[in-house]
């Protein structure tokens, strides 16, 4: 698998498991027709369908792509962290019972663990 060059601040989210500030990301406010991917390996991950505003400060989605994401219990032992099922990406973390959409899910991703790829007109 060919993965894409990151920039350090990235790699430190995507490869260390940090989190970029709340409200700081370029998808937290961002509502366009289209699919987030994996900004290391491009595997698709969201459709915009799924996205909300949650106004915790980082996009929020409450379904993933069929087999995309994976979950394991966090280093804290309390949270769910989410990852790219196909290149191990650090995501996020996955929130439920918070009633915040019908699905009653809540996927917290960091805007530079994705990218936004538009849908085409003919979509």
């Amino acid at each position: 698998m060919t993965w894409n060059r990151l920039n350090p601040e990235e790699a430190y989210v995507i490869e260390h498991k940090s989190t970029e500030a709340p409200f700081s990301g370029e998808y937290d406010d961002f509502f366009k027709a289209g699919t987030y991917v994996c900004r290391r390996c491009n595997t698709p991950l969201y459709q915009s369908e799924a996205k909300f505003h949650s106004g915790c400060g980082w996009p929020s989605f409450d379904e993933e792509i069929p087999d995309a994401v994976s979950r394991s219990l966090d280093a804290d032992g309390q949270r769910t962290e989410i990852s790219c099922a196909a290149c191990g990406a650090h995501l996020g973390h996955v929130f439920e019972g918070e009633r915040l959409t019908p699905k009653n899910t809540r996927h917290c991703v960091n805007s530079l663990s994705i990218k936004f790829i538009p849908r085409s007109n003919g979509q």
